[in-house]
């Protein structure tokens, strides 16, 4: 067992790690920004397509819960596949950001529980 992988998980949201990779993060004051970057795995449904990695959509910023009394930013990049027959690009559909905000849906639902 990967004792550091096994810590990052329970601070990120639940089976991010499957599909994004940590690649670096920055502790500025009280913020800390965890930089994650889509795994090469295009989605299920294209596999069977001719297929090629097409670079990355721009980055998203998303709130979530604090660690240590530090404000945590995710800085999310999302890869994009280019099926090569049908010359059409692809992404995976995530739900990661909770409607109307830039939180995740976890800490949105979090704060919300705590306004009632």
């Amino acid at each position: 067992m990967d004792v550091y992988k096994e810590l990052v998980k329970s601070f990120l949201p639940v089976g991010i790690l499957e599909y994004f990779e940590l690649i670096s993060l920055e502790k500025e004051g009280e913020h800390l920004r965890l930089y994650l970057q889509e795994k090469d795995l295009i989605p299920e449904e294209y596999k069977s397509h001719p297929h090629r990695s097409n670079g990355f959509m721009d980055e998203i910023k998303v709130k979530d819960f604090p660690i240590r009394e530090l404000f945590v930013t995710l800085h999310i990049k999302r890869r994009r596949w280019l099926l090569t027959k049908e010359q059409k690009k692809v992404t995976r559909d995530w739900n990661l950001v909770a409607p109307g905000t830039r939180m995740t849906s976890e800490f949105s639902a979090f704060l919300k529980e705590i306004i009632r």
